[in-house]
């Protein structure tokens, strides 16, 4: 059954099943691509942790296991302010078929100065966008070797105020630290929608959807010491802010959901049912400047000529 009336509502404390199936989560080791890990683990589904920093990466996995009975769980080292590494690290999956992979690691810088990945892009729109753009391309023939896989793009609430500066992606002219971000991610959400237009072009069975957590804080996360330890003082400083937002394993469940629900469909923008702040996941209307196609089309060649990826090569 694929239409929201003939699924049972959806509850975050009860997800469906889906022993057999092989996920990927980058940056899978902490914060809310850790929970994304977790609640992937609760379902019964192998779990790909990808994340650069492998003893991190270990620290994660140990922690799933003593929370998940039987936790089906493992990482790649996968970094993706590399590009070169990134056909080895999918490589090192050892997989046949990948179900779905969530498009989650980021980089957030707080400061200046601009700094930038091994291959001279600038760091948070390298890693973020550039990064995933070019990761699908080796991802793609295990996700078609899949019934009806599904990438999955974490964007974030602070993309909505932001607009592409097609003429700046690289932010040489105005980088802004918070500005610069939010349009990595913003990127990354156009990918996401224009991925799935052109996987419906082909007649593809891999689907493409996006979601973003909402406002999601590290003080109204529960503790998995030590991947995250939350003190008292820092849970009742930020009793008041529950009332606007939530933790990070709230935010992971739009993410979620989007991997587990057959009533997710590719094209959709999903995220927090409160203000798109905080709550369980739904779905969104797409935000006015994502609908705009031109807009994400001119990324799109911008990105194969930064990555090198062939123009068709993604939707294959």
């Amino acid at each position: 059954m694929s239409s929201a009336s003939s699924t049972p509502p959806w509850n975050v404390q009860r997800l469906p099943r889906a022993d057999g199936s092989i996920f990927l989560v980058t940056g899978g080791n902490a914060g809310i691509g850790y929970f994304v890990a977790e609640q992937l683990s609760e379902a019964g589904a192998t779990v790909v942790l990808g994340s650069r920093n492998p003893a991190k990466a270990e620290v994660a996995t140990a922690s799933i296991r003593a929370r998940v009975a039987g936790a089906r769980v493992r990482s790649v080292r996968l970094d993706l302010a590399d590009l070169g590494s990134l056909q080895t690290a999918v490589k090192s999956l050892e997989v046949e078929r990948l179900d779905a992979v969530v498009h989650n690691a980021g980089v957030a810088l707080d400061d200046p100065p601009r700094r930038e990945t091994e291959d001279g892009h600038e760091l948070m729109f390298g890693t973020n966008h550039l990064g995933h753009f070019a990761l699908t391309q080796w991802l793609m023939p295990l996700l078609s070797a899949a019934p009806a896989a599904r990438v999955v793009t974490m964007g974030s609430f602070a993309a909505k105020s932001e607009r592409l500066d097609l003429d700046d992606l690289q932010s040489w002219n105005d980088f802004q630290p918070k500005r610069t971000y939010g349009r990595s991610k913003l990127a990354q959400m156009y990918f996401g929608l224009e991925l799935d237009r052109r996987l419906r072009a082909v007649g593809s069975t891999v689907t493409s959807a996006v979601v973003h957590p909402g406002g999601a804080l590290d003080s109204l996360t529960p503790s998995r010491p030590p991947v995250h330890v939350r003190t008292i003082s820092a849970r009742l400083s930020a009793a008041p802010a529950a009332l606007l937002v939530q933790g990070k394993h709230a935010g992971a469940w739009p993410a979620v959901r989007a991997v587990l629900d057959p009533a997710v469909h590719g094209g959709q923008l999903w995220g927090p049912r409160v203000f798109g702040l905080r709550g369980e996941p739904r779905r969104e209307p797409i935000w006015n400047h994502l609908a705009d196609t031109s807009v994400a089309a001119r990324l799109w060649d911008a990105s194969c000529d930064l990555t090198g990826v062939d123009p068709g090569a993604i939707p294959g």
